[in-house]
């Protein structure tokens, strides 16, 4: 696969490695960072500061997907992020994804100045790839056991690596189907959405198994609860130690993307690791 990615609206270049995804949540209730960007001016000083401190993407979402939360109508979604997106898209150089998991939000992102769709469901609607398929953007495609409201209840796998290996080659390779070019399609282990700790520490411990299907592999270990199960630490804020090993890990395992709220420490921790890991 060609190191740089190209499309009609941006490009990003995989030649070093490793890129940084910055979380942009214009949000009440985010786990971590809820109501901090709810303003609009805030949340595109936000943008602009991430994109400054090395993010290579901004991924704007206004639905939180957090544990137990409720869904957000697609109006007020759009309210949220299509002016936040707008302003940024004149002001950085980098692509804006948009997080989110209905058609209509993804197109009037798109149409704003977003040029990535990064959708929970794995563009199970089909809306959503008549979308992605009309706009020519790459897609992100996460797995999720459940849905956010429900997720965390019971999950089970019986082979939780080769559960969710399989069924994003799948999406993935339908995706690819009708007609998104597949260096364009980016898969996501969905690291604390319908796992427990163990699942989420076999997938990191087996990430090389996403990455071998060939496919770029992108992972969202930010401040989540399984970190702080591990560290003892409470406040998601408090896990930006527990998250960088996790980044490093991932840097190591082959990831393209990592999508962090910690920008600027989680740019030197990818630096660090892919120098280390270069092979000339």
């Amino acid at each position: 696969m060609n190191p740089v990615l190209q499309w009609p609206r941006g490009r990003l270049d995989f030649s070093a490695g490793c890129l940084v995804m910055g979380i942009l949540n214009v949000t009440p209730d985010s786990f971590s960072d809820g109501g901090q960007f709810l303003d609009a001016n805030a949340a595109i000083e936000r943008g602009v500061k991430m994109a400054e401190q090395g993010a290579a993407i901004i991924d704007v979402g206004g639905e939180s997907t957090r544990p137990g939360s409720k869904a957000v109508s697609p109006a007020e979604q759009i309210r949220r992020t299509a002016p936040v997106i707008g302003a940024l898209a004149e002001r950085i150089d980098v692509p804006i994804s948009i997080d989110t998991t209905d058609a209509e939000v993804a197109r009037t992102a798109l149409l704003a100045g977003a040029s990535i769709i990064n959708d929970i469901t794995a563009l199970s609607d089909p809306k959503m790839i008549d979308v992605a398929v009309q706009q020519q953007v790459p897609v992100v495609l996460m797995h999720m056991q459940g849905t956010p409201a429900t997720m965390q209840a019971e999950p089970h796998y019986d082979d939780v690596v080769a559960e969710v290996r399989d069924f994003l080659l799948a999406r993935a390779e339908k995706a690819v189907r009708i007609g998104i070019p597949r260096e364009r399609v980016f898969i996501d282990p969905g690291i604390g959405f319908g796992k427990t700790l163990e699942h989420n520490l076999l997938l990191l411990r087996n990430l090389d198994q996403l990455v071998a299907t060939g496919y770029r592999v992108l992972v969202g270990p930010s401040r989540k609860g399984f970190v702080g199960k591990i560290t003892g630490k409470d406040k998601p804020a408090e896990r930006i130690f527990g998250t960088a090993a996790v980044v490093a890990h991932c840097v190591t395992a082959g990831a393209s993307l990592v999508r962090v709220h910690d920008v600027p420490e989680m740019v030197d921790v990818v630096k660090v690791s892919r120098a280390i890991g270069h092979h000339a």
